[in-house]
């Protein structure tokens, strides 16, 4: 039996936060596609590469609310760093067979954006969530 979308989704961001970025991947079907406003990419380790880079500036990720409709789950998280107060990200993950086919982020990046400008958050341009 596969696991419940809303099971995935909580096991990315547990994942993440944990900084176990092999168990992360486990999650990741290979052809994955990544959309956000810092970066688009397609396929699991480049979406990896994405999550390892951005996590050196993260300081925490709290999930402040979760919506599941069959296999699409919206997460609703802060994004801690050490480069800008908490950023609020809307998250929409696409679960099939198990696995995070697709994910979309939304979120204000130009607090990011400017620290990476600065030299300050190296890592911040990619993926985030």
């Amino acid at each position: 039996m596969t696991a419940d979308a809303a099971q995935v989704a909580a096991a990315y961001f547990e994942t993440w936060k944990a900084r176990d970025f092999t168990a992360l991947r486990s999650l990741l079907a290979d052809d994955v596609e990544f959309s956000g406003p810092l970066a688009r990419v397609r396929g699991a380790d480049d979406c990896i590469r994405g999550i390892e880079g951005l996590s050196r500036i993260v300081t925490d990720v709290v999930v402040r609310k979760v919506f599941r409709d069959g296999g699409d789950v919206l997460t609703w998280f802060e994004l801690h760093t050490t480069v800008a107060d908490p950023v609020p990200v809307a998250n929409w993950s696409r679960v099939e067979g198990g696995l995070i086919t697709r994910i979309r982020v939304v979120f204000d990046a130009r607090p990011l954006a400017s620290a990476s400008a600065s030299g300050a958050g190296a890592g911040a341009g990619a993926a985030a969530g």
